[in-house]
């Protein structure tokens, strides 16, 4: 396993486009670092960075993924259906309509990883297969799950979706490749980067008003630094203030 000692990675981003992504593609170019970044459709990018190659991907087919591995580090997949960041109702909607392609994309990169067995993958999924009490696991509760949503405004429907992201992590959990799985803070927006932040593992990491938050600048950052040093292989972490 290749370990980060002030040298350069090349560090592939699947949906470099979307909220998430686009900000581990800022932060390991600020580090330094050779970003592969993939998009469904690559052609449409105009890039003026040093240090970014931009490739077509489709996350769900392994021959796609495969190809796309080779001379990769560490491949980080931020995929969500749709494009999120311009219109996250759409990523919405598809999530509700097919909950299962979050384990369709974890089993892909699962098979993809199977010809290139030391590139280690970062999965970013949800926190909603985080421990909100002990054993006690939101995904599992309709009146869990409809309580969080209703708190940030997203329709009861997407339990579906949370579930899948759940269920992608199991997948996951059932491989001997080098994956991490990244459960962000309930509460994750565009906001400032400050590096300043608490890792936990199977629990949500609570702020001083008992909230779980954290930036999207921030997610950027503990998804680079995975990436230096890796802490969580074979392991869920997440993050908050």
């Amino acid at each position: 396993m290749s370990s980060y000692q002030g040298r350069a990675m090349h560090i592939g981003v699947i949906g470099a486009t979307g909220g998430i992504g686009s900000r581990v593609v800022a932060e390991a170019l600020e580090r330094g670092h050779h970003v592969t970044a993939f998009s469904r459709d690559a052609t449409q990018i105009d890039e003026g960075r040093t240090n970014v190659v931009w490739k077509s991907i489709d996350v769900l087919d392994a021959d796609s993924v495969a190809a796309a591995i080779p001379g990769l580090d560490v491949l980080i997949s931020g995929f969500q259906p749709g494009n999120a960041a311009q219109d996250i109702a759409d990523t919405v909607a598809r999530s509700i309509a097919d909950p299962t392609v979050y384990a369709t994309a974890a089993r892909a990169l699962l098979k993809a990883l199977e010809s290139h067995p030391r590139t280690r993958l970062i999965v970013i999924g949800g926190a909603g297969s985080l421990e909100v009490e002990p054993g006690v696991v939101r995904a599992d509760s309709d009146d869990l799950l409809h309580e969080a949503l209703d708190a940030i405004g997203l329709p009861r429907e997407y339990a579906a979706a949370v579930r899948g992201h759940r269920d992608a992590l199991n997948v996951l959990r059932t491989s001997n490749r080098l994956w991490t799985y990244f459960s962000p803070a309930e509460d994750i927006a565009p906001g400032e980067r400050t590096g300043r932040f608490r890792t936990g593992g199977d629990q949500p990491v609570l702020d001083a008003d008992g909230r779980s938050r954290i930036s999207m600048e921030d997610a950027a950052v503990a998804l680079v630094d995975e990436a230096e040093l890796p802490r969580f292989v074979q392991r869920r972490f997440t993050i908050g203030y």
